[in-house]
C-alpha cells in the first residue's frame, strides 16, 4: 500500500505540468461562450477541454437526448468530443454529423476509432466514418479496443497501422492514438511495438480510484505512456456505472449492487478529482441525457487537486473495492 500510495503521489506532480495557466478573466472563451479549463494533449501540441462527452452514449440514447446533450457541452464548456465507427453501427458518429458539426466545427475536437483487425477494414471504417460525421477530417483517429498483446500483434501485422499512418500523411486524421481498457498488457505490446516507430501521440484507457487494486493501467501504462509524451485520455472513471446502486440502459436495469461505491464510500466529486488530480489530458465521461452532464461539468469548474492525505484516505476506503465485479471489462 505504502509504495502505490508513493507511485500516486509521483504521478499527481506531473499534472501541473500538463494543465494550462488559467487565463485572465474573459481570455478563456470563444464564440460559443466560456470554456473549461484546458490541458495538453501530450506532444500533440493541442490544447483539450479537461472534460469531454463520450460518443457511445450519445448513440444508444435518444435522438432529444443526444442532441441536448451535445447542446449542453458547448454550452458548458466542453469541447472534445469522442465518437467511434462502432457505437450503436455508427449512429453515434452520425448523431454528431447532424447535430454537432453544422455548427461547431471549427471550435471543436472530434475524435473517433476503429475496431479493424486488418488495414483493408480501417480504411473502409476511416471513410465511414467522415461520411457520417460530415467532416473531412477527423482531429484524432485510434486503434479501438486492443484486447491482447496477440491481438496488437496481429493488427501490426495486418497492417492497420499502416493505414493510419497514411491517413495522416493525406490529412484525413491530424492525430492518432490508441485504445482498450481489457488488458493493459494490450497496451504495453503496443508501445513496445512502436518503440522505434513512434507513432502514437495519445492512449485512451480506464483510470479510476480502484485500478490500481486490480490489472491496473494506471501501474503498468500510465508511466509508459507519460515517457512517450502521449496524450493520457481518461475513460471508465465510474467503471461504466458500476460505481453506483443501478446501471440502466433505457430503463432496463443491467447491473445493481447492495453495497455501491458511490455514494457509500466516495462521492462523485471524489472519483472525478482523484482522475484529474493525476496527468490526464481530458476524463471522458459518458452521458445519455443533459443533467448527469450537467452535473459532471460543474464538478470540472469547481475541481482542485485534492492533497496526497485526502487522496491516501480515498484510496484506502475503496481498497476491498477492487476486482473485476465493478471493473467487469477488465479481463487477465
Amino acid at each position: 500500500m505504502h509504495e502505490r500510495r508513493e507511485f500516486l503521489k509521483q504521478l499527481a506532480m506531473l499534472t501541473g505540468s500538463i494543465m494550462m495557466p488559467f487565463p485572465q478573466e474573459g481570455a478563456s472563451r470563444d464564440k460559443w461562450g466560456a470554456l473549461l479549463p484546458k490541458r495538453m494533449l501530450g506532444k500533440t501540441g493541442q490544447k483539450v477541454s479537461m472534460l469531454g462527452v463520450g460518443g457511445y452514449h450519445v448513440g444508444w440514447t435518444t435522438e432529444k437526448d443526444a442532441q441536448e446533450v451535445i447542446e449542453t457541452a458547448m454550452e458548458g464548456g466542453i469541447r472534445f468530443f469522442d465518437t467511434a465507427e462502432s457505437y450503436d453501427d455508427g449512429g453515434s458518429e452520425s448523431r454528431y454529423g447532424k447535430y454537432l458539426v453544422p455548427k461547431y466545427r471549427d471550435e471543436v475536437f472530434i475524435m473517433s476509432k476503429t475496431t479493424a483487425k486488418d488495414g483493408k477494414t480501417a480504411l473502409d471504417h476511416l471513410e465511414g466514418s467522415l461520411k457520417r460525421l460530415d467532416c473531412d477530417y477527423m482531429d484524432l483517429w485510434q486503434v479501438h479496443s486492443l484486447r491482447t498483446p496477440d491481438d496488437v500483434d496481429n493488427r501490426v501485422e495486418q497492417e492497420v497501422l499502416d493505414v493510419f499512418e497514411k491517413a495522416k500523411a493525406q490529412g484525413k486524421v491530424k492525430h492518432i492514438g490508441f485504445t482498450g481498457h481489457q488488458n493493459p498488457h494490450a497496451h504495453v505490446r503496443m508501445l513496445e511495438q512502436t518503440l522505434e516507430r513512434d507513432i502514437f501521440e495519445t492512449v485512451q484507457m480506464p483510470i479510476n480510484v480502484i485500478d490500481s487494486y486490480f490489472h491496473s493501467f494506471i501501474e503498468h501504462v500510465l508511466p509508459l505512456a507519460l515517457d512517450r509524451n502521449l496524450g493520457i485520455l481518461a475513460m471508465k472513471t465510474l467503471s461504466d456505472g458500476r460505481f453506483f446502486r443501478d446501471k440502466k440502459v433505457i430503463d432496463k436495469s443491467i447491473w445493481s449492487t447492495e453495497d455501491p461505491l458511490v455514494p457509500n464510500h466516495i462521492t462523485i466529486a471524489e472519483a472525478l478529482n482523484f482522475v484529474w488530480s493525476l496527468p490526464v489530458s481530458v476524463l471522458i465521461t459518458g452521458a445519455e441525457n443533459k443533467q448527469y452532464l450537467q452535473e459532471k461539468i460543474a464538478l470540472a469548474k469547481k475541481f482542485v487537486a485534492s492533497p496526497q492525505v485526502e487522496r491516501d484516505a480515498l484510496l484506502e476506503r475503496v481498497m476491498d473495492k477492487g476486482g473485476n465485479e465493478v471493473e467487469y471489462y477488465k479481463k487477465v
